[in-house]
């Protein structure tokens, strides 16, 4: 093998990975075009979140992998929106996927909506608030039962409210 040829495998590889993130942030993403009971600006967001939040609820942003302390979470209670605080999944459905991201086997009924993902070259089911559009994260078909599904979603989209005894 040429180091011209891995150079240009390896240019051509940088440049498909550059055109999915492209993709994906050049445009405001199906989410936000649907209609949603909060709606705010871009600067508004920007006030009430902090970069990373406003990266990932905002812009579809994901967290490093292991980064957050959520995915450590072991107390029973209720993960809210980040962004509008709507209730959205129960510690009751979480569990350890090894992925290094909180996982849950579904959410709190009627709080979030989903949408078809193509970015990155793959095909994905993107979660999100139903009530602000905040980006969650992803939802695979590799989870536990009894639903089948690993919501797998960024720590920093969601704030953690312990039950109360």
């Amino acid at each position: 093998m040429h180091r011209r040829t891995v150079l240009f495998g390896g240019v051509a590889v940088a440049a498909m990975f550059a055109g999915g993130f492209l993709s994906r942030a050049g445009k405001p993403g199906e989410a936000r075009a649907e209609s949603f009971e909060i709606k705010k600006s871009d600067d508004e967001w920007r006030k009430l979140l902090s970069p990373e939040q406003f990266n990932i609820l905002r812009r579809e942003g994901t967290e490093r992998a292991g980064s957050s302390p959520l995915d450590h979470e072991k107390r029973k209670g209720i993960y809210h929106c980040a962004g509008c605080d709507l209730a959205a999944y129960s510690s009751d459905a979480k569990y350890d996927s090894g992925t290094g991201w909180p996982s849950f086997w579904e959410s709190l009924p009627g709080t979030v909506r989903t949408r078809r993902d193509t970015s990155l070259f793959m095909l994905r089911t993107e979660v999100h608030c139903r009530r602000c559009g905040g980006h969650f994260g992803h939802i695979f078909d590799d989870g536990p039962p009894p639903t089948g599904k690993r919501h797998c979603l960024n720590g920093l989209a969601l704030s953690f409210k312990p039950a109360t005894a």
